[in-house]
């Protein structure tokens, strides 16, 4: 099934996002690799693609686990969690419509 995981980022986290970015582009790519990566980004904190200084608000993963402790379990151990980038980590089942 899948999953999104909807991550907000504290305030002034940007060089702890910056730093922890390397590991968690690895672990999403393990889950492309796997087949099992829907979309994954971040939400910039102003309305543009390259936010500079401004930073990101937060992210969104989904993709697929075997169920919701799998996936808590993933977002858990996720880089920027660890980091101290993210304030909440909000995992919950997604159902997708469109595109089929």
């Amino acid at each position: 099934m899948l999953y999104a995981i909807i991550a907000e980022d504290r305030p002034g986290s940007l060089p702890k996002r910056l730093a922890a970015r390397p590991a968690h582009l690895e672990r999403l790519q393990s889950l492309q690799d796997e087949g099992r990566l829907i979309l994954a980004g971040p939400h910039p904190a102003i309305d543009s693609d390259n936010p500079g200084d401004a930073g990101f608000s937060g992210s969104l993963i989904v993709a697929e686990f075997a169920d919701l402790d799998s996936a808590r379990t993933w977002a858990d151990a996720d880089p920027y969690f660890s980091a101290g980038v993210y304030a909440s980590v909000t995992v919950k089942p997604f159902k997708q419509v469109f595109p089929q």
